[in-house]
């Protein structure tokens, strides 16, 4: 019998959850048969990854908290950089039994213990992803409780598990340069996923019970873990650091996760730069978005290049209906179903932010860098034994622009620190917009929801509140990026023109360490270089660099495109890919974005809800915009960490 392709998918995630040492790889699976004899597993060396066993005598024990934690396990057999290729776990004292030999223990799980509602056969594994722009995250080299407290008392099993970043580096003591970017982040926390499952036996966790959570590029590398378990591209970049692919008795290892959570994620680099035109860009009329620029053409180019890949991507809505983009005079596609779905999104976080929010209100503009997940007491401390090459800085990352609508608003103004603000994120690395780390900011109080909704509208009346009936209405996704969202990254906002951006290093390949990647760009370039020569600032010579970057292939002689696939979560959730359908996706998701920010568009993060919404075998996906923050560990209510807690708890239960 036959099936379609979502069918397909619904098969593979059933068997997934039958198992995922015995589903690890679903392509490799036969179906059971009484009348045919069944082939046998392939004979595997049951000793290859012996290196990778756990010492069950090498824990440390913190007795003021109760916990017992290693550090530096490597998790690879043949790592390149191991200050990164390794990871810290850290576990409740009551999931083990101890002998105590001198300064270290032997712990064997107590199958009898409980902390918080989770058991050592329930207990879920924790694994934040620390870096907002993928600057590599080194193991641990020491230990602190700091951070860890609710994370354990929850009965979670908290790893904190290093990764190469954005750029390669040299190994300390080594004159070899090992590589790094896309897709080696992710490389690496599949093999720490891996090296947990290989080692479960000896660690009080469920090892279907795995969770990631990121912020930034961070929580797009979340993201990929979610959405690509078990993808066959991966399988030669693990085997080239000897990541397990099988455990002590033979059985195959699955690097699926359950969970994902993500804050305002970076994704989907293909159709990045188009998302940001068509989502902002398009409104914008200055800078290289000016009239007789050649970049204001090219933005307009990219705008329609990204309705025409909504219109091909099989998004569709809640009541299952396609969802598209359609032609409309003056703006760029801004009518259909698409856009009446992401206006929708608006209204309906700003009528959860005025039925949540106490008047007086108080308004700070913030933007995070990176997050502060616990884990590493040494996170603030730079070099870790490595350094990166060439590494260059992103002139783009720059203010919020809500900054701009905050400073011009009616409300009377105060001066205060950023953290102290009633919608600060809980994290002590958030400032004020373009502000360093402690500086005093200008916050904006407004008495009244009358008076906040006033200073929104100025001139112009485009965002209406009924208090009675609870109700907002916004006249256009242009008027609300217009007044709260204009754009503050240039035309080409990831793949920058000279390849400055965070994501060119992403995609660079060792000595070429910032690259070129947009396929998508330099298709346009190529077809419309005659028109855009008309334009000020054109260059003749961008259509060769983007065309001679694109052939570039990596160590493991893969090009570009596959690259670029490979860190796209949609790659495996849209049936518009080749690999839709060919990866362990996980059950539930989180995805949570500060509606102010300027860093990505909002359509990375909703294209990415909808393709799960409709994925067969994924369970719940929290999808929340959050009205009046930025770039940030937005939440509507509550703290990051206290929500995140809550969310994997009721995953499990």
């Amino acid at each position: 019998m036959g099936c379609t392709r979502r069918e397909f998918v619904g098969l593979s995630a059933m068997a997934a959850a039958l198992g995922l040492g015995a589903c690890a790889n679903l392509r490799e699976q036969q179906p059971e048969s009484s009348d045919a004899e069944q082939p046998q597993q392939p004979q595997v060396d049951l000793n290859e990854f012996e290196k990778l066993k756990l010492d069950e005598g090498a824990w440390k024990y913190d007795s003021t908290n109760d916990v017992y934690y290693q550090l530096g396990l490597v998790y690879c057999k043949t790592p390149v950089a191991t200050a990164y290729q390794s990871l810290a776990i850290f576990v409740p004292g009551a999931y083990f039994s101890v002998t105590a030999k001198g300064d270290t223990y032997t712990c064997t799980v107590n199958p009898d213990a409980k902390v918080g509602s989770f058991t050592p056969a329930t207990a879920p594994v924790l694994m934040p992803i620390n870096s907002g722009n993928l600057s590599p995250q080194a193991s641990p080299t020491a230990y602190s409780y700091n951070g860890l407290d609710a994370y354990l008392k929850a009965g979670f099993v908290y790893v904190y598990a290093g990764f190469r970043g954005r750029s390669s580096g040299y190994e300390s003591g080594s004159k070899d340069v090992y590589p790094g970017g896309a897709p080696w982040p992710v490389v690496d926390l599949k093999a720490a996923v891996r090296y947990l499952r290989y080692n479960a036996s000896k660690l009080p966790f469920a090892p279907d019970r795995i969770f990631t959570f990121g912020f930034g590029a961070g929580g797009g590398v979340s993201a990929l873990l979610g959405s690509a378990g078990d993808a066959e591209q991966y399988g030669t970049y693990l085997d080239k650091i000897g990541a397990a692919t099988h455990d002590a008795e033979g059985n195959n290892l699955s690097d699926a996760t359950f969970g994902s959570a993500s804050w305002c994620p970076i994704l989907s680099y293909d159709t990045a730069d188009a998302a940001y035109e068509w989502n902002m860009g398009q409104y914008a009329s200055e800078d290289t978005r000016a009239d007789g620029t050649w970049t204001k053409l090219l933005s307009n180019d990219l705008a329609a290049a990204y309705a025409s890949f909504v219109n091909g991507c099989d998004l569709r809505d809640s009541d299952d209906q396609a969802l598209t983009l359609d032609e409309t005079s003056g703006e760029v596609y801004a009518d259909g179903t698409y856009y009446s779905y992401l206006l929708t999104e608006l209204e309906d976080a700003a009528k959860a932010f005025f039925s949540g929010t106490a008047f007086p209100y108080t308004y700070t503009p913030q933007r995070l860098t990176t997050a502060s997940f616990p884990g590493d007491p040494n996170l603030q401390s730079t070099g870790s034994g490595t350094t990166e090459v060439d590494a260059v800085t992103d002139d783009q990352a720059t203010a919020e622009a809500a900054a701009d609508a905050a400073a011009g608003a009616s409300g009377s103004a105060s001066s205060g620190d950023a953290a102290s603000a009633p919608d600060a994120a809980s994290s002590n690395n958030a400032t004020a917009a373009g502000a360093t780390p402690g500086t005093k900011v200008q916050s904006v109080v407004y008495g009244s929801a009358e008076e906040y909704v006033a200073a929104l509208n100025g001139d112009s009346r485009w965002l209406t509140y009924n208090q009675s009936r609870g109700t907002v209405r916004i006249s256009s996704v242009g008027d609300f990026v217009t007044h709260l969202k204009k754009p503050t990254k240039k035309v080409c906002a990831f793949d920058a023109t000279d390849r400055s951006s965070y994501s060119n290093q992403l995609f660079g390949i060792n000595d070429a360490s910032s690259l070129h990647y947009s396929q998508q760009i330099s298709e346009l370039l190529a077809a419309n270089q005659d028109t855009y020569a008309t334009g000020s600032g054109w260059d003749a010579a961008y259509v060769t660099d983007w065309s001679g970057d694109l052939v570039r292939k990596d160590s493991l002689d893969n090009d570009m495109a596959t690259r670029v696939k490979m860190f796209n979560p949609l790659f495996y959730l849209s049936g518009a890919y080749d690999g839709y359908g060919k990866a362990t996706v996980a059950p539930h998701w989180r995805i949570n974005s500060g509606l102010f920010q300027t860093d990505t568009s909002l359509c990375s993060e909703a294209n990415l809800a909808l393709a799960l919404s409709h994925y067969d075998g994924v369970k719940d996906v929290a999808f929340t915009p959050v009205w009046g923050q930025g770039h940030v560990l937005a939440e509507r209510t509550g703290t990051a960490q206290d929500n995140l807690i809550a969310w994997v708890e009721e995953c499990c239960q």
